[in-house]
């Protein structure tokens, strides 16, 4: 089935077409819902909203963009939802905190480099988590940022900063990267997800 029959399919409510569009994007959004959960049952949780925001929204599409640019602002949309609604954007922990997680010195492939980038951002505080997640992976700007997360947007560069810095200490002490003063690798790993 093509991309166009299971959208015109999916909008009318057929299953068949609805459970390949599914299948098709949810592995790919489940990396999306991951970065932004505590854990795989959240984002698995996070997932389910989401594509039940995209099914009841599909007939919004206009076939201005890729079907799955637009499914992937859903998503992203709905963690933000989920995360704001849960009220724990306000966690904060000091850098200080993060030099008692365990470490890595191993240098390693860059797929598996990039799996633990991956894991060091979901080791952040909520807050500096979203906040890079928007800003640094997403592509949102601090304004945009600001206006989703209802914040200032002082406060998602502040949050931004920190949780950059924080994330930095977690790849130097897993032996991803070797120092502070280098240009960070993560937003380029990170592109392989």
């Amino acid at each position: 089935m093509t991309e166009e029959q299971m959208l015109s399919g999916s909008k009318i409510n057929n299953a068949a077409a609805q459970e390949l569009l599914y299948q098709r994007f949810s592995p790919k959004m489940l990396g999306v819902c991951y970065r932004y959960a505590k854990n795989k049952m959240d984002a698995e949780d996070m997932l389910q909203e989401g594509f039940i925001k995209v099914f009841s929204q599909l007939h919004q599409f206009r076939n201005e963009g890729s079907l799955e640019g637009w499914i992937r602002r859903i998503i992203v949309h709905t963690c933000i939802n989920i995360i704001k609604r849960e009220k724990k954007f306000s966690d904060t922990v000091d850098i200080g905190n993060a030099m008692h997680l365990s470490t890595k010195t191993d240098m390693i492939p860059s797929i598996i480099q990039a799996k633990q980038i991956i894991e060091c951002i979901r080791l952040l505080p909520l807050g500096y988590k979203t906040v890079l997640n928007l800003f640094a992976i997403e592509g949102y700007s601090h304004k945009e940022i600001a206006d989703m997360l209802d914040i200032e947007e002082s406060t998602s560069r502040s949050q931004y900063s920190r949780a950059r810095a924080m994330l930095e200490v977690l790849l130097v002490r897993r032996g991803v990267m070797e120092s502070t003063k280098k240009k960070m690798p993560w937003t380029a790993a990170v592109s392989l997800f």
